[in-house]
This record gives C-alpha cells, structure tokens and sequence, in this order.
C-alpha cells in the first residue's frame, strides 16, 4: 500500500516538504491476515452446512420421512394383494431382499430406498434392490391392519430386540445406525406413520413371534 503523503510548507518558506506519516491499524489487512479469516469461514460453514450438522440433518430427517411413507403406500398395496401380508423372503438376511419384491411392480422409485442424511450410493435405474444397498432397516414379518408395529427405520446399530433406553441409532456418528449421524433416525409404523427417535429409544421395540429386524447390507 503506498504511503500517505502530507506537505509541510513551514519548514522551508517557498518550498513544498513532503513527509511520511505512520501507517494506521485500520490502513489494510496483510495476506496472512485475509488468509486465516478465509480459513475460518470455511471452517464455520463446514460446520454448519456440511454432511454431520444439525442443520442438514434435520431437514434430511424431513425428507427421510417422506421416502418412508413412499414406501409404505408400496407395501400396503403390497399387503393387498398378498393377503394383508407386507414382503417377506424365508431366510433373508439382509432388508434389500424381501423389499426388492416391492420393485418394479409396487414401486419404481428406486430412490426413496436411499436416505438422504447418509452417504449411500444411489441405486442404478431398473436394477433390483438385492443387487445394490439401501438406507433402512425392515421388520420382517408383519401385517396390514393389525396394531400399530414398527415397520422400517433407518439403518440400525443391531438388529436385536429393543428396551426403552436401549441404543437404536449411532451415538457417535459412526456406522452402523449412522444414516442421521449422531441426531438419531426415523421410525416407519405398520399404520403408515412415522416418528423421530433420538439415539437411545423412549418406547419399547420388542420383537414380536414371527418377526425379524434386517438391517440394510454394511
């Protein structure tokens, strides 16, 4: 930055003299300066906007439910047809296999399979769902009509019977049950309607006779 320049004529009559005067604090920013704030803001709006904040999961967890009940109204008139019974496939373990039955038929789409909170790998345009992987768990072996039973979730940290106060997402942002971070996850209900969960359960999600909790492939 060039120097500010002042005359003082009394120095010598007749004859202008120019003199430098210090630079101020507020003159300018140096390189380093500008540098370290650059890093900053990046380092805010990561935080803020990135895959892990609160923010994006909450509106992620918005669009969660909505791919859930998508898929719900692909299964009750899957129920329909097939005497009030949702999809199953004996010995499956994982949930893409019961739940590719819904596809093409009951549902073409694909992409509601996908939670928007994760970073799973969106599923390719007319394949089956067995040959990829999904967001969500399944709670094989429920029915249509019957009282209101958890039905699909996002992708849990077990898939074994749950207490209140149990653990059912991710409490650290790691896999599994990491579909929502650590800001917990969506339940689909056998009734068609969803609810959010923090990471340790506040109901009872016991397991009923005859039905089984697949996790999507890790």
């Amino acid at each position: 930055m060039r120097p500010i320049l002042t005359h003082s004529p009394a120095r010598v009559p007749g004859r202008r003299q120019w003199q430098r005067l210090p630079r101020g604090p507020l003159a300018g920013f140096s390189l380093v300066e500008l540098l370290i704030t650059l890093a900053l803001l990046i380092v805010i709006s990561t935080l803020y906007f990135g895959f892990s904040s609160p923010s994006r999961q909450r509106t992620a967890k918005q669009n969660c439910q909505a791919n859930l009940q998508k898929i719900f109204l692909a299964q009750e008139i899957y129920a329909r047809d097939h005497a009030g019974a949702f999809p199953a496939v004996a010995g499956a373990a994982t949930a893409e296999v019961p739940l590719d039955l819904l596809v093409p038929r009951y549902s073409v789409d694909r992409e509601s399979f996908i939670c928007p909170g994760g970073k799973d790998t969106p599923l390719p345009p007319g394949g089956s769902l067995a040959a990829g992987k999904i967001s969500y768990a399944y709670y094989m072996g429920q029915r249509s009509g019957g009282p209101p039973a958890a039905l699909m979730s996002d992708a849990q940290v077990n898939t074994n019977s749950k207490n209140a106060g149990d653990p059912i997402f991710s409490t650290n942002g790691k896999p599994p049950g990491n579909n929502h971070h650590q800001y917990g996850g969506n339940l689909l209900y056998s009734d068609g309607h969803v609810e959010g969960s923090p990471t340790n359960l506040t109901v009872a999600l016991p397991l009923a006779d005859g039905v089984v909790l697949l996790n999507p492939k890790p």
